[in-house]
């Protein structure tokens, strides 16, 4: 029988803000099982760090605009072949749960409220999944809308988003008599970081412990540990939610749990996403597979996961093989919301070496991390450097 094939997909949670990954504040104790019974990939990264364009490259194993969407509100081409298609040729029955952020948007709404969040999906729209439940978009990370195949119109639902998306995912999977591959998809730990978390309080803004390339003692600083008080309490309630999906599915499911993007939080004074830096492109992925435990170091990226899960349901197990030692990462198009990336760039990251070029293809930004993990010296106008930085712009631009 084939197995059971679960990806938990969130939004805004880095790579650094989990227990296991060693961040002090973060109190994830399902991820952290996770981890430490399966196989944690350290250097895992999207290929593009803002929602749309990684949510599309995800489920395309194409990269934007290759996938069609080229701007922050463009949709995913009716038609367009997707990881359901591949697994209902494998006999999967595919479902999809919880936020889109592919469909037809105005771009004159409110990005936060109810008219993304109660916007219908067309059936065309929704990347060829067998079931599909979910909302468009609009940053409710409590009371959400929810809408599909068995809801035509739009119901609220009342709760913590993650709990109800969580909690509708745990209960028609666990009825499915046949091998399934299901998306459950979430909007925590993103802003409103003061919405209410299931419980969980915010955290003291004076006993957070901040990266070392946070600017201190200035405005900066006041805004990074506001905003984290509440990311981490999103944190940690999504952990729970997602410990109660994963616990009640059977042990023998492969579960992957990551995160479209990461957020600076002051980090080099900069904030939210789609930054070329570490703190916004590296994200966690922790994969539950019979046979794979421990680390793997090498550079992945989420582009990769569709690949993995269609091994996975021809029986691989373990490490996946053949992996690339670059991953690439871009940002396809300026998205003009407030502390966004201002500018197109595309990169490469590798273990040890992270290359960022402008949009005219010269050099913008070279770290080697393995010397400086924090990104506080670029290395892009070091003459000694010249070599490795043209080998690494070739495999950008290739």
């Amino acid at each position: 029988m084939p197995p059971n094939i679960l990806w938990i997909v969130t939004t805004q949670w880095r790579a650094q803000a989990c227990g296991y990954s060693g961040d002090p504040n973060a109190r994830t104790p399902c991820l952290d099982a996770l981890a430490a019974e399966g196989v944690d990939f350290t250097q895992a990264v999207t290929p593009h760090p803002f929602g749309p364009f990684a949510r599309a490259a995800l489920l395309t194993g194409l990269e934007s605009p290759g996938n069609g969407v080229r701007g922050y509100f463009d949709p995913l081409p009716p038609g367009t072949r997707t990881i359901a298609h591949e697994m209902r040729e494998r006999s999967y029955l595919t479902a999809f749960f919880g936020k889109w952020h592919l469909s037809v948007r105005d771009p004159g709404a409110r990005l936060t409220g109810d008219e993304h969040a109660r916007a219908v999906v067309a059936p065309q729209y929704r990347g060829g999944f067998d079931f599909w439940e979910g909302f468009e978009s609009g940053f409710l990370l409590n009371d959400p809308w929810l809408h599909g195949t068995l809801l035509p119109e739009p119901a609220r639902f009342e709760g913590y988003q993650s709990d109800v998306v969580c909690g509708r995912a745990r209960a028609m999977l666990g009825a499915c008599e046949r091998p399934w591959f299901a998306v459950v998809s979430l909007e925590p730990p993103h802003p409103p970081y003061g919405a209410p978390a299931s419980g969980v309080g915010a955290r003291p803004t004076g006993g957070l412990v901040l990266r070392g390339n946070v600017p201190l003692r200035g405005a900066d600083e006041a805004r990074c540990r506001a905003d984290l008080s509440g990311y981490y309490a999103h944190v940690e309630a999504t952990d729970r939610a997602i410990g109660g999906l994963v616990g009640a599915l059977p042990r023998d499911t492969i579960v992957a749990v990551t995160s479209v993007h990461g957020d600076m939080h002051g980090s080099h004074g900069l904030f939210r996403k789609g930054w070329p830096h570490e703190e916004s492109v590296r994200v966690p992925l922790v994969v539950r597979i019979p046979g794979g435990a421990g680390r793997d170091d090498r550079p992945v990226s989420l582009l990769d996961l569709p690949r993995m899960t269609a091994a996975w349901a021809a029986g691989a197990t373990g490490l996946p093989s053949g992996l690339p030692g670059a991953a690439r990462i871009s940002m396809p198009s300026v998205v003009r919301l407030p502390d966004q990336c201002d500018r197109i760039w595309a990169g490469v990251r590798t273990r040890a070496r992270k290359l960022i070029l402008k949009e005219d293809g010269s050099p913008w930004l070279f770290f080697d991390l393995d010397r400086d993990p924090l990104e506080l010296t670029n290395l892009a106008a070091d003459q000694t450097r010249a070599g490795e930085i043209a080998g690494l712009a070739a495999s950008v631009t290739r």
